[in-house]
């Protein structure tokens, strides 16, 4: 059962950026393909907790502004060589919004 919670227009993430939801669980990074796909995942790379939410969204990835870690916003797995893996989140456009699924971000909160 998924719980959603309004977080904002989707107008609000220029196409090929990205937003900054900060929740109890940690930080999200909300991003915006060139394609109006909409990702969530953790904000924070695998590598060295790069801020993925500031760095060059293509495709259906983004990568790390520290050391270029390209990771996969379908499945928040590094891609190539590099290994590791960020939570990845429900999200959804509803009427011109975004709606986060609020259910991992309890799981994940609960387990710290």
């Amino acid at each position: 059962m998924n719980d959603w919670i309004d977080i904002g227009a989707l107008d609000d993430i220029p196409e090929r950026g990205a937003r900054i939801v900060k929740t109890l669980a940690g930080c999200v990074a909300v991003f915006r393909t060139l394609g109006n796909e909409v990702y969530a995942i953790d904000d924070a790379c695998p590598h060295k907790q790069g801020p993925l939410s500031e760095g060059i969204v293509h495709g259906r990835s983004v990568t790390c502004p520290l050391h270029n870690w390209v990771i996969s916003l379908e499945t928040g797995e590094a891609q190539g060589a590099d290994s590791g893996a960020v939570a990845t989140y429900a999200i959804q456009v509803s009427g011109g919004r975004l709606l986060l699924d609020a259910t991992r971000l309890r799981a994940k909160r609960a387990a710290a």
